[in-house]
């Protein structure tokens, strides 16, 4: 089935005076716009592994004729976002792109011959003026007119730009599916529809747990793919189960752990299709049930009107934010904990950005040298000299998070699933052990995944935050994931519950401010929960924030990295201040 994923729309803008200057300038204009859209094409995926499509106007434009015609053509096609592209000098006003829902960027090309900059300057004025904000992106080294490259700083911006406003594109018109309500007081999991509607363009879908357990007992649910799948966990999953910890007298028997097991993999299912949906129920006479709900991300309260009574979501949890489960590699599915839907949206900007599965995590504690020292009698040294922060939640982190992909150096890695191999999920599987849950957190038992992710991944954290009278923030912190020598994670691991997975994260620090040291960071992060994504995605964030109009309040990335729209230097000459004056200024895309 062909893909419906938002494509990229290119705008080749030329100056419209014909009789000798624009013909000559067709061909240049046209070719600029093409070498784009191959580099999209070729350097760009969606989540399903499909090159990104890019759709690039019939005709340069040169007025407002071809500016209207492009615009209908763009609606036609799906385009989600739209970079302009010029060489010389064209109308501002009459050619720019007045769509108010889409990003914009425009790329004038530094070369003396025309004056494409002073284009880009005059379109970003007439964006500015008219509320619309553009991403301007000039090369820093003059080009000669005849000169086909694209250099290496003007191919980042373009690369910036397109991730960040395909992330956007794709989450409109989606949902966040909400499996239940509150889970014990967490204010992420007070699933706010205005924030997701006004910034996101996505509606809130909710559903009571209790319809978990009405298609388990009606058995609403394709038979053939849980024989499946529970034979799969057997295999992968069952056969890894952990020493149980709780006291002898109220452990399960072994019956009613194995229960359990066919229990969590019918929950995992049935999570997915009222996700998804699923044809298959379709044909079983559920029509309404097949239909899902349409949502791009989810989560699961859990905690504790569900989990005093029966089997957490951990197993769920972690295979669906996982590039696999029982029909073989698949995209991840972002999918939060304790329904705290900040930090799903959270996961959600990673994975877009990267396609890659990300880690869910408390930001549980900060274990400062001193403090490790004391403990294990061991001093650290190198990457944790600083210490490290602990990143440990209750067994639903991504099985991607072991570390047990590699590079072609033999690093660990996270990758998009259709690059990860079949011995790397034997791998992963190798390395995660299974555990009962513990009956103090989870009456209801259950079963917790267990690993310690690999060190010397560089990893990106990010969280969202709703603050009364301000709205939604972004924190983002860029560092490596570290590791202890066994004897001393032995020592950390028992100090808090060993049966849940363990992600060691040391923050890239700067002497000042929020990053002044690891501990600082830990001081100011601005909730109990965070999402974790490979590589450092800090400035591709920043760059998606501000097409939501979501202010940054914390970030490590450098200063030179940093692309946002135009109109932020209209805004003040203190970068952050700036951010949220214009944020508050433009307000919510789609409010």
């Amino acid at each position: 089935m062909k893909n419906c994923y938002p494509k990229i729309g290119i705008r080749p803008i030329i100056d419209g005076r014909r009789r000798g200057i624009r013909e000559s300038l067709e061909k240049m204009t046209m070719g600029l716009a093409i070498r784009v859209a191959k580099l999209y094409s070729e350097t760009l995926y969606y989540p399903d592994g499909s090159p990104i499509e890019c759709v690039i106007a019939d005709t340069c434009i040169g007025g407002v004729k071809e500016a209207a015609d492009c615009a209908e053509k763009f609606e036609r096609e799906g385009v989600g976002l739209s970079l302009s592209v010029t060489p010389c000098w064209c109308y501002g006003s009459e050619t720019i792109d007045m769509n108010p829902s889409i990003p914009k960027a425009i790329w004038g090309f530094n070369a003396t011959e025309r004056p494409g900059a002073v284009y880009l300057a005059a379109a970003l004025a007439a964006h500015n003026q008219k509320g619309l904000p553009a991403f301007g992106i000039y090369g820093k080294d003059v080009q000669d007119v005849t000169d086909t490259e694209i250099p290496s700083d003007v191919k980042d911006k373009l690369l910036r730009f397109a991730k960040a406003g395909l992330a956007v594109a794709m989450m409109r018109g989606k949902s966040y599916l909400a499996i239940g309500s509150v889970s014990m007081g967490i204010a992420g999991s007070i699933v706010n529809p205005d924030f997701l509607q006004e910034y996101l363009g996505m509606r809130t879908e909710y559903v009571d747990c209790s319809e978990l357990l009405r298609r388990i007992q009606l058995n609403i649910y394709d038979d053939d793919e849980y024989k499946k799948a529970l034979e799969w966990t057997k295999k992968n999953c069952m056969i890894r189960e952990g020493e149980d910890y709780n006291p002898e007298s109220i452990r399960k028997t072994r019956e009613q752990k194995d229960a359990d097991w066919e229990f969590v993999v019918k929950m995992t299912i049935i999570m997915r299709d009222l996700m998804f949906g699923n044809s298959k129920l379709w044909d079983m006479g559920y029509e309404e049930e097949a239909m899902g709900h349409n949502a791009i991300v989810g989560g699961f309260q859990g905690q504790r009107q569900w989990t005093d009574f029966l089997p957490n979501g951990d197993f769920s949890e972690a295979i669906l934010n996982s590039s696999f489960d029982w029909n073989g590699k698949r995209a991840p599915i972002p999918f939060a904990t304790e329904d705290d839907h900040l930090n799903g949206i959270s996961m959600l900007f990673g994975y877009l950005l990267t396609n890659r599965a990300q880690i869910f995590s408390d930001v549980r504690t900060y274990w400062s040298p001193e403090a490790i020292e004391r403990v294990s009698g061991w001093k650290p040294d190198g990457l944790l000299s600083d210490g490290a922060i602990h990143l440990i939640n209750s067994g639903s982190t991504t099985l991607d998070g072991t570390g047990q992909q590699t590079d072609e150096n033999g690093l660990p890695v996270m990758k998009p699933y259709w690059e990860i191999t079949d011995e790397e999920v034997d791998k992963m599987l190798q390395a995660t052990t299974w555990y009962p849950a513990s009956l103090e957190y989870f009456r209801g038992n259950g079963y917790s995944s267990n690993f310690l992710t690999r060190s010397g991944m560089p990893v990106t954290m990010c969280r969202l935050n709703l603050v009364k009278g301000v709205g939604p923030v972004l924190q983002i912190a860029e560092g490596w994931t570290a590791t202890f020598p066994d004897h001393v994670f032995d020592i950390i691991n028992k100090r808090t519950d060993k049966t849940w997975p363990s992600t060691f994260f040391v923050p890239r620090v700067t002497g000042k401010g929020h990053f002044k040291n690891v501990y600082s960071v830990m001081n100011y992060w601005g909730a109990n929960h965070g999402a974790i994504s490979y590589g450092h995605i800090g400035a591709d964030l920043i760059s998606l924030a501000s097409m939501l109009s979501i202010p940054v309040c914390m970030h490590n990335v450098e200063e030179e990295n940093i692309f946002r729209p135009s109109a932020w230097n209209a805004f003040g000459s203190d970068p952050e201040g700036a951010d949220y004056r214009a944020c508050k200024n433009f307000g919510p895309l789609y409010k």
